[in-house]
């Protein structure tokens, strides 16, 4: 928020200077950017005033009559030169900048000096044209230094929360109450007398988006004023009027629209006007939309949703504005407009918001209206509004308003003075609290060690207790507020709500440790990119992506894995991992990534390790090892994941959980991306199953080993063996490992022998007898399953 200094002097006479505003104002929670100093015009820059305007032929320039005090001749090829104008005329000698103006021929015609744009001179943005003044802003030849004074512009840090502080009466308050300083209000402008000739009618919302806790709906608007003028005269605005809107950073436009614009920055409520043409029997309806197409004032067909957005109609039900957003083409002002209707109203923030982002339209008026304006606002700022077109334009202000006005109530705030205290660290008494709030506009009840506060309604972030406290503490001071170690509260309902994050953490650390490097990928993905990585289409489309490859939220983890693969395809090996949110169909979702391509070490003189299946599935089981988890890997005979190689897959067990899958990259997928189908993946869902912790001594006894070599067909997994070691091995049965792997003869064909070594452990030393009674019936049960005991 850009604030001119000497416009914040207007209502506050006795504040400080600028640059001692900046600490002030950090304190109260409004930090300053920075301060920038504005010049005046430089000497030598005259008022003129332009008598004729001719357009040079074959040209696109025109030569003006100017007087400056004595007729001369310019030439401009500025597209808003026009006669009867006040502008800028930079006379011969001066300098700007590098460039020193003097008589130049042009087109065989001698141009005196220059006319100028605000940025040519130093003093705005606009440089699309000339800077345009109405006649009679001076006597032509004065320059313009002495009606244009150098200034200071604070650009203040205004927070989502402080929507009050978006005007420079909002800023003023708050300076006043901390500094205890006289506020000189705006003007109340022009009080309306009777009813208005507007007929308006404002209807409740169809739908209901959300509720007010008594379970009411709400009102899309719920305070509309409408008020008239005739005869204004449209044109430039004058000259203090554009010097406070460009320090403020917009650009003037016309003297109706300019007023508008003012009365925002001035008192923060967002108004519109209508050419009183556009509105048969100057009738308004607020309702909303039909699926229906919009033109509004930027030009473009907007496309509204039934019952979703809220709009301003013409009394044949043309669509005149988007409420609180843009206004429509239609009731747009123009340059000769003469008759306009005022609209000054409050929307509800939630729909505007939706609409404004559904449609990409983010305004000044947006950007006020969706953090909240003051409910109470529209009627001093149509009566501002009139005054300034009358004293600016000449326009003849009819005597009523029309107004509807559902506003709900202000709920007051019953703060208990000792928690107050309790909560700062500080002894406050009673009446120091009350009185901070006075001066924010509270009105404050004592009763005993209760305050009953009533917020003033341009607070409307002031809801709950804690809210009042903040303000108290901000108005207070917080530099008085004492250093004090924090009370540490165990809430029970808090035990344990950082499980999740600090999983998520010691997850990241693990597979850091193992050599992977986190990434942190777009959640943003298109059509193409899901469909080449063999992932779900997306579901989610994005209505105004960032760019045209971001159109939609993925609905897998592993594309944005391959996609930094390819983006680093020149990199031979890569080990990096993500933990990221996916949005499939069923909702949103955290996945664990990771992928690996490239030898895992390489080596000079000595063999490095090679990058595999089993190398991948080492580093995994090294993740669960280090996590204390269960790992399991079992084959996957059909339905495996798309993306992954039917013949080289496993789906991934947790603690006993099935998690997903993990293995190399289908080779048509590789194929999609330019990449090799040297890829290993693992995706898995988060949070990582955990479990029960137990803790048992070690068991100092000794171990029984038994060797067994199983002859079992190719088609029978490994996992399915160890699975039926477990459940006929008998309760001495420790664990299984395997330590060779043969075919080839004398081992029939199709068939391969495992020999896995079992470790048989008791609560004492076990005899002979005891394990090979366990072995042989574990022998047993294999034979049963179809399974062979290799003698040789």
């Amino acid at each position: 928020m850009k604030i001119p200094y000497s416009w914040l002097k207007e209502l506050l006479p006795a504040v400080p200077t600028a640059h001692e505003l900046e600490p002030l104002l950090a304190q109260l929670g409004l930090p300053v950017e920075e301060i920038v100093d504005v010049p005046a015009p430089p000497a030598g820059v005259l008022y003129g005033e332009v008598l004729t305007c001719e357009p040079m032929e074959g040209t696109q320039l025109h030569k003006l009559t100017v007087n400056v005090g004595e007729e001369q001749t310019i030439v401009t090829g500025a597209p808003n030169a026009r006669a009867g104008v006040g502008v800028a005329v930079v006379a011969p000698g001066v300098t700007l900048g590098e460039v020193t103006y003097g008589i130049r021929k042009m087109q065989g015609i001698d141009s005196w000096g220059m006319c100028a744009s605000a940025r040519e001179l130093g003093i705005g943005e606009g440089a699309s044209g000339l800077l345009l003044l109405p006649l009679g802003t001076a006597r032509p030849g004065v320059e313009l230094k002495d009606l244009w004074a150098a200034d200071e512009v604070l650009d203040v840090e205004v927070t989502p929360n402080r929507a009050d502080a978006l005007s420079v009466l909002g800023v003023a308050r708050d300076l006043a109450a901390y500094l205890n300083l006289e506020l000189v209000l705006p003007s109340k402008g022009l009080e309306p007398q009777g009813a208005g000739e507007v007929k308006l009618t404002v209807t409740q919302e169809k739908t209901i988006l959300h509720k007010d806790p008594e379970n009411k709906p709400r009102l899309g608007c719920d305070h509309f004023v409408a008020r008239t003028v005739s005869g204004a005269q449209n044109g430039p605005s004058p000259l203090w009027l554009q010097r406070r809107l460009m320090l403020s950073g917009m650009r003037p436009i016309n003297a109706i629209v300019d007023i508008s614009n003012y009365v925002m920055l001035e008192l923060g409520q967002p108004t519109a006007f209508y050419d009183a043409r556009d509105l048969p029997g100057k009738e308004i309806m607020v309702n909303y939309s039909g699926n229906e197409t919009a033109k509004a004032l930027d030009g473009a067909d907007h496309e509204l949703v039934e019952g979703q957005d809220a709009v301003i109609r013409n009394g044949e039900g043309q669509v005149i504005g988007i409420a609180g957003i843009m206004g429509g083409h239609l009731g747009r002002v123009v340059d000769d407009t003469s008759d306009v209707v005022i609209e000054a109203a409050h929307f509800d923030p939630v729909r505007l918001r939706r609409t404004s982002t559904r449609l990409g339209l983010k305004t000044d008026a947006v950007y006020r209206y969706e953090r909240g304006v003051d409910p109470s606002l529209p009627l001093w700022a149509a009566n501002r509004i009139a005054e300034l077109l009358r004293d600016v334009t000449g326009a003849t202000v009819h005597d009523g308003a029309t107004i509807v006005d559902h506003r709900e109530p202000i709920q007051d705030i019953l703060l208990d003075a000792d928690y107050a205290r309790r909560l700062l660290g500080l002894d406050i008494d009673n009446e120091t609290m009350g009185q901070a709030m006075e001066k924010l506009g509270a009105k404050v009840t004592l009763d005993g060690n209760t305050l009953r506060i009533t917020p003033p309604s341009w607070r409307i972030d002031m809801l709950i207790p804690e809210d009042a406290i903040e303000e108290i503490a901000r108005i207070y001071g917080y530099d008085k507020l004492n250093e004090t170690l924090p009370t540490l509260q165990v809430n029970e309902d808090n035990i344990g709500a950082d499980r999740e994050s600090r999983l998520r953490r010691e997850v990241k650390q693990v597979f850091s440790g193992l050599g992977f490097q986190e990434v942190v990928t777009y959640t943003f993905t298109n059509l193409e990119e899901a469909k080449a990585a063999r992932a779900p289409e997306p579901v989610v489309e994005l209505r105004n992506p960032l760019t045209s490859d971001r159109t939609h939220m993925r609905t897998a983890l592993y594309p944005s894995l391959l996609k930094v693969a390819q983006t680093n395809k020149d990199e031979a090996r890569l080990l990096i991992f993500e933990v990221g949110h996916i949005f499939p169909k069923e909702g949103e979702t955290e996945r664990l990534g990771a992928l690996m391509r490239g030898p895992l070490a390489t080596g000079n003189w000595q063999k490095g390790i090679a990058s595999d299946f089993y190398t991948f599935k080492a580093l995994l089981e090294g993740v669960a090892a280090t996590l204390g988890a269960d790992f399991q890997l079992k084959a996957v005979k059909e339905n495996a994941p798309e993306y992954l190689h039917p013949g080289i897959v496993g789906e991934v067990l947790w603690n006993g959980q099935s998690i997903g899958h993990m293995g190399q990259v289908h080779p048509a997928v590789a194929f999609n991306l330019g990449l090799k189908a040297d890829l290993y993946l693992l995706d898995v869902q988060m949070p990582l199953p955990g479990r029960e912790w137990t803790f048992s001594d070690v068991n100092r006894n000794p171990a029984a080993l038994r060797d067994l070599a199983i002859i079992a067909s190719k088609s029978v997994s490994y996992g399915e063996i160890e699975d039926l070691i477990h459940a006929h091995g008998g309760s001495l049965l420790e664990k299984v490992d395997v330590f060779d792997v043969y075919s080839g003869a004398p081992i029939p064909e199709g068939q391969r022998s495992i020999a896995v070594r079992l470790t048989y452990r008791g609560s004492r030393t076990l005899q002979d007898t005891e394990v090979n009674t366990d072995l042989q019936s574990l022998i047993g049960s294999l034979k049963t399953a179809g399974l062979s005991i290799r003698e040789q």
